[in-house]
Formats: C-alpha cells, sequence, structure tokens
C-alpha cells in the first residue's frame, strides 16, 4: 500500500523528513506565507491558494473550484508512489483530508469510495473533509455520488485542536492512471 500522511501546517517539515515525503500538495489561503521543508522538491510541490469554505467565495475568499480538483487529480495521478504524498492545509482537518481522499481515488479508481471513508475515519477521529471539494472531486472523478455519499455516512469528526496529523493507506494499482 501507498500512503498519504495529511497534517497541519505546523507540522510539515517534521513528517515530510519521518515519512521520507518527497512530494507535497498545499491547500492554503492564496495569500498565507509558510516554507517548503527542504526534502520536497519544488518542481513536485502543489500550492493551491484556496480558502476552507464550502459556498462561494466573497471579497478575499476564494472556494475550492473545479480546477483546483483537476489539478490535485493532476498531481496525485504523477505521483509515483515510491515515497509517501504529503497534503497539508491549515489545521489538517478539512482540506486536506478531502484532497487525501481525491488523490488517493485519482490513483486507485477501483477503491471501493465507502471503504476508503471509514479508512479515513480509523486514520482520523477528527477529519471533516471540506464538502466542496468532496462534490467536485466525486464528479470530476465519475464517482455517481458514492463518494460524497460515503464522506456524509462518515459524519463530521470530533473536534480538533489542529495537531493532529495521519496517514491514509492507499491501495497499489497495477494500472496506475
Amino acid at each position: 500500500m501507498s500512503q498519504i500522511v495529511v497534517s497541519p501546517l505546523s507540522r510539515i517539515a517534521e513528517l515530510a523528513v519521518r515519512h521520507k515525503a518527497r512530494e507535497m500538495i498545499t491547500l492554503m489561503a492564496e495569500k498565507q506565507d509558510f516554507h517548503r521543508p527542504a526534502v520536497i522538491s519544488a518542481d513536485r510541490h502543489l500550492k493551491l491558494g484556496v480558502n476552507d469554505i464550502t459556498f462561494a467565495g466573497t471579497g478575499d475568499l476564494i472556494a475550492p473550484q473545479e480546477r483546483h480538483v483537476l489539478e490535485i487529480i493532476a498531481f496525485a495521478r504523477a505521483w509515483d508512489q515510491s515515497a509517501p504524498l504529503l497534503i497539508h492545509c491549515w489545521m489538517g482537518v478539512s482540506r486536506s483530508p478531502a484532497a487525501a481522499l481525491i488523490a488517493s481515488l485519482a490513483v486507485a479508481p477501483g477503491d471501493d469510495d465507502e471503504a476508503l471513508a471509514l479508512r479515513l475515519r480509523a486514520a482520523s477521529p477528527y477529519a471533516t473533509p471540506n464538502s466542496r471539494l468532496i462534490e467536485i472531486g466525486d464528479s470530476l472523478l465519475s464517482r455517481g455520488g458514492r463518494l460524497t455519499a460515503a464522506v456524509k455516512a462518515i459524519g463530521r469528526g470530533a473536534d480538533a485542536d489542529g495537531n493532529a496529523p495521519f496517514v491514509l493507506t492507499v491501495p497499489i494499482v497495477a494500472d496506475h492512471p
């Protein structure tokens, strides 16, 4: 099995080194500044300027859009899976778990949506995947509503303090897209 490490911003360097990650997806507000861990290759770092909202953005807020999810899918499909993929947002609770589910299905489309959502819940009692990202991912990955339903079925995660990284396992697929 491959692994996706989901992290809050505050722990990305530690987790990148510990898990030997070389690739990373960042989902942060457009103007949020941070330092990419040195072990992450600059050309294998996808930074998406998106806020953790589920409605159309207003003012400076940028809601997840189809283009963001398309970039997650393309990036995940280019991931060679020889080392874990690190995905993070501010707290590691909403945007990054949603992106982890999308990335997982992008590389393992034969995975069962319900089983994937249950693996997420087992890995993190705190994860509450961003519903807008999930709905867009469901559509773009042709899941027919199964991903959205599976995430709704596991419900909202427990209250979190933003310091609960986790690892989501991804089945190895011989026919990697």
